[in-house]
């Protein structure tokens, strides 16, 4: 199976010609996605959870991208922290990703599409001593 490649315009006259691997710009969105505030995580597909399953990393995870005549469509799938704005982060996600695309290749991002799979809640941490499984010695003592 043949990796799809972007070839990057060059700027007055070049020896040659830069080609970017498809993964290469899936990499860079997913990191994008994973550095605004309030994306709890990128959610891949299934085949990519059970190999992150098995201890491999999956960079890019969660981001597709296709490029169409207009430029680059990104579509980016994240679970969100809970209590944040679904709106605001959105727009934080498709701005930041655009940007950074474009700093590192001068590619043009025409739409980021954000699907938003969950929202993560935050666990309380539980502080439970295995020698008092039952809270029996502090009601013992009387500091309850």
């Amino acid at each position: 199976m043949a990796e799809e490649t972007i070839l990057l315009a060059h700027e007055g006259e070049a020896n040659g010609e830069t080609r970017v691997n498809s993964r290469v710009l899936e990499i860079i969105a997913g990191l994008a996605a994973e550095e605004v505030e309030g994306v709890a995580r990128l959610r891949g597909s299934i085949s990519e959870r059970a190999k992150e399953a098995f201890g491999r990393h999956v960079h890019g995870k969660g981001v597709e991208m296709r490029q169409t005549a207009d430029g680059l469509e990104v579509d980016v799938y994240v679970d969100l922290s809970y209590g944040v704005s679904v709106t605001k982060v959105a727009h934080k996600i498709q701005e930041h990703i655009a940007n950074q695309v474009a700093a590192m290749t001068e590619l043009h991002v025409d739409m980021v599409n954000v699907h938003i799979a969950g929202v993560v809640s935050l666990k309380p941490e539980v502080s439970i001593d295995p020698n008092d499984l039952f809270g029996e010695k502090t009601e013992a003592n009387g500091d309850k």
